[in-house]
């Protein structure tokens, strides 16, 4: 390969590729990876002399992998998921490490678990940095391309290459505005009842929730938004209504009223997913381990039956 010797291809220079890979620009990646665009543009070239392919070409306001670039995507992962097993044996002590992880995750069990998971953490001493992907129905992709170390999901994908752990099960909830409407208290009304909705950003209704429920019934939403805490400025002085889990009053939707389904509807479950190269990590089991702790009380919390005002 021009001369150049393979074993120039360490861990770093085979983690900017992907994540050049991934951002599809020089710019973003080294912002992801916390390096000036100088010493990205540095470790491309060096990529480039190494494999003599370009590897990346600009298109309009980003770049587009060569073939050769994608036959290497996976491949290089591999390299990088093996590297990374010589050091699931190490010590741990978290307050020692420096840890950082990507989670995949909707902004309910964000905002219920994470910021007392964080204040912990610093209170410890334990140098915790997290950084969340906006995400509605997680995919597997997400995991596999190391994008993300972690899911929060209510719909697990069902892989042999993931795990995945129960952490929390809800009922649903209609929430509204008790000073300007009653629950809906029938099928009927429910499905006449003018609804709020939340689509997340690829497209997907986070109406998914209410399985085996005839969803064509109900009139189409008169606002969709794109995440759980833009609903109660909505409700707030309206008729509006929305469905969602009762986790949701101890988050998002804490200052709203809210009520029980006039019909039968399955209580939905958020799993805890991640990648087999994580599984025998000890930073990894430590965030699952605390995770695990803080969402353990939150559903006794949010059981509590809901006042129905009339």
């Amino acid at each position: 390969m021009n001369g150049f010797d393979f074993t120039d291809l360490d861990g770093k220079v085979l983690r900017c590729f992907l994540t050049i890979l991934e951002e599809s620009s020089v710019s973003k990646a080294a912002d992801r990876m916390g390096v000036t665009q100088s010493a990205m543009s540095h470790t491309l070239g060096k990529l480039r002399r190494v494999l003599g392919d370009p590897l990346f070409v600009r298109s309009g306001q980003g770049l587009i992998p060569t073939e050769r670039a994608l036959t290497l995507k996976e491949p290089v992962q591999e390299v990088l998921d093996r590297m990374k097993t010589l050091t699931d044996a190490r010590p741990f002590d978290p307050q020692r490490e420096a840890m950082q992880f990507a989670i995949a995750t909707n902004d309910m069990p964000r905002d219920l678990i994470f910021p007392a998971l964080l204040r912990d953490s610093l209170a410890q001493g334990i140098g915790l940095r997290l950084d969340f992907v906006p995400s509605g129905v997680p995919d597997a992709d997400l995991l596999r391309s190391n994008r993300c170390q972690l899911m929060l999901t209510p719909l697990p994908p069902d892989t042999r290459d993931l795990y995945q752990k129960h952490l929390l099960t809800s009922p649903m909830r209609i929430y509204y505005d008790a000073t300007m409407r009653d629950p809906p208290r029938t099928w009927d009304e429910y499905c006449n009842a003018d609804h709020v909705a939340v689509r997340f950003a690829d497209g997907r209704s986070a109406q998914v929730a209410l399985r085996g429920v005839d969803q064509g019934q109900m009139r189409p939403p008169v606002v969709t938004l794109p995440h759980f805490n833009a609903i109660t400025p909505f409700l707030r002085g309206s008729r509006l209504i929305s469905t969602d889990t009762a986790l949701m009053r101890l988050g998002p939707l804490a200052s709203l009223d809210c009520a029980p389904l006039p019909f039968d509807c399955p209580p939905v479950s958020i799993y805890m997913v991640w990648h087999e190269r994580s599984q025998a990590d000890p930073a990894h089991r430590w965030l699952r381990d605390r995770i695990e702790a803080v969402a353990r009380p939150l559903a006794d919390r949010s059981s509590v039956e809901p006042r129905i005002f009339r």
